[in-house]
């Protein structure tokens, strides 16, 4: 297996309870995936703790205190340092250990393993646990590996933090990373740069702390709330309001929309059924927003760059801050529109865009990551044939149930492409592939078969039905990473399944009740 985030854990967890030997690799010096990486400042989550946790066990739900509304990272990665330690799983992950290679032997149906240690493992089911956002994304900027001063990148964060104050500090990027760490880093540095691209919608967390109230709650309902979430669209258990937004009155709009703004976090783009299905419904919560951000910013020139106007809100993943856009009334920090005046360079310590210069002592890159695909293409994964993945996968990504791929038998995908992914609750996503994942290998042990493989015509029905669903809505009107529009030549194809968690989980299920429909069964 590789990796070793809140999927792989479980994934281990899970798989080692049934019986089987599981090792994973992991290329960080700790668990946690994204929570390992992402440490910069203001890294928050944007689902509420409480639902972004594991439930497969009850006492680890009973045990464990949130201290907030909306964790941050050095939280969750306490947390999911917790869950390693509490199950004994740390003997089985390899730490500091990248994996190269992942080739089927055609013959024995078994996959070698090989990693840059020199590691080498044959198994007979390999469970990649990349995670969507875990790929960092680097711009090509002409001189940027040649600047003079400190650069970071949000994915890659010093463990030990770092110190902006009385700095010249330029961050390239306003999506969610920039968005959170921007008022942090304001708080600090001597004069704050922001170069922004594109505008984006963004939603206060609305965190507060939790109480011993709260949290008792909060556990006493835990049931009924995970049951919830497993039916939801996005794998939390807010409902959406009973009524289209076009059927709404003017009241209706607005106190559902408020209070969608008070719980704070991605969910307001769910506020009602068809707002991410027709422009009319999706106005009403774009001009609600618009409400909202420019009465907090003092310049209405500053406001008007920050507020989008080239795609609906909620087609790309709205953003989670802490006075993000009050942040530009600061005297220390300017906005610099790179639609206006692209940056050109980088020229010793300074960015030049093309009308100015700016001057810098560190430079934070918050550009995001090669989403969804990014990871699995570093690795060399070789199928039936010497085919590799990456070349199956050159027009886009093609999968059946985000699950299988034709030719890679036994080669399970966990919350990638093909599947609701990142549109969902990645803790609760991550046990729902992983439980499904688990009953086909006891399936395949039951029925004394050796392996499962996706057909090639329920691969390319699935594609259809995945861009078909897609098509339907608004989401792909927006050049957002859910489309790879954020990388130069990446294929633009809209890689999540948009259908809904819930409904994602009943076709999951009957697939796997149906004797696993679609994939081949092969015999000892």
């Amino acid at each position: 297996m590789v990796g070793a985030g809140f999927a792989g854990v479980y994934a281990l967890y899970k798989l080692r309870s049934q019986g089987l030997t599981v090792q994973v690799f992991e290329a960080g010096d700790g668990v946690g995936g994204v929570w390992y990486w992402n440490r910069y400042p203001g890294a928050r989550c944007d689902v509420e703790s409480v639902d972004y946790s594991y439930s497969f066990d009850e006492e680890l739900q009973q045990e464990w205190d949130w201290s907030e509304k909306y964790a941050t990272q050095p939280e969750i990665l306490r947390y999911i340092n917790h869950v390693v330690d509490r199950f004994d799983l740390r003997r089985n992950i390899k730490l500091g250990t990248r994996v190269t290679d992942v080739v089927l032997d055609e013959e024995k149906l078994r996959w070698e393993v090989r990693t840059e240690a020199g590691d080498v493992v044959s198994a007979r089911f390999c469970v990649l646990a990349l995670g969507p956002l875990s790929n960092a994304n680097i711009p090509s900027i002409p001189g940027l590996e040649s600047f003079a001063g400190d650069l970071y990148h949000t994915a890659r964060w010093p463990h030990d933090g770092v110190d902006f104050t009385g700095k010249r500090v330029g961050v390239i990027g306003t999506g969610s990373s920039g968005i959170q760490a921007i008022p942090c880093i304001a708080r600090q540095a001597e004069q704050l740069y922001v170069f922004q691209r594109s505008a984006n919608y963004s939603v206060p967390a609305g965190n507060v702390p939790l109480d011993d109230a709260a949290r008792r709650e909060q556990k006493a309902n835990y049931a009924e709330r995970r049951r919830l979430s497993m039916e939801s669209g996005g794998g939390s258990p807010h409902q959406p309001y009973p009524k289209r937004a076009v059927d709404a009155t003017a009241d209706e709009l607005r106190n559902a929309y408020e209070k969608r703004w008070q719980l704070g976090g991605v969910l307001f783009s769910k506020t009602f059924p068809d707002q991410m299905i027709t422009i009319e419904a999706n106005d009403t919560a774009r001009r609600f927003w618009e409400s909202k951000v420019r009465a907090v910013i003092d310049d209405p020139s500053v406001a008007e760059l920050l507020i989008p106007n080239d795609h609906p809100i909620g087609s790309k993943r709205i953003c989670t801050d802490d006075n993000y856009f009050q942040t530009y009334n600061r005297n220390n920090v300017a906005l610099v529109n790179l639609r206006a005046t692209p940056i050109e360079r980088i020229d010793g310590a300074s960015v030049r865009t093309s009308d100015a210069s700016y001057v810098l002592d560190a430079l934070v890159l918050a550009t995001g990551f090669d989403a969804m695909t990014g990871s699995v293409e570093k690795l060399n994964i070789v199928g039936r044939g010497g085919q590799t993945l990456n070349d199956v996968w050159a027009e886009g990504p093609k999968t059946y149930l985000g699950l299988g791929i034709a030719g890679f038998p036994n080669l399970f995908n966990l919350t990638g492409p093909g599947s609701p992914s990142v549109l969902a609750n990645m803790v609760l996503h991550s046990e729902l592939h992983v439980d499904w994942v688990a009953d086909a290998v006891r399936y395949l042990d039951t029925h004394g078969a050796v392996a499962l493989e996706a057909r090639p015509d329920a691969v390319a029905d699935w594609v259809k039905e995945c861009s078909d669903r897609a098509a339907g809505t608004l989401m792909p009107s927006a050049n957002s990473w859910y489309m790879g529009a954020n990388i130069p030549g990446k294929p633009r194809v809209f890689m999540p399944f948009v259908g809904g968690f819930g409904v994602y989980g009943q076709i999951i299920a009957e697939v796997a009740a149906a004797g696993y429909k679609g994939f081949d069964i092969i015999e000892g």
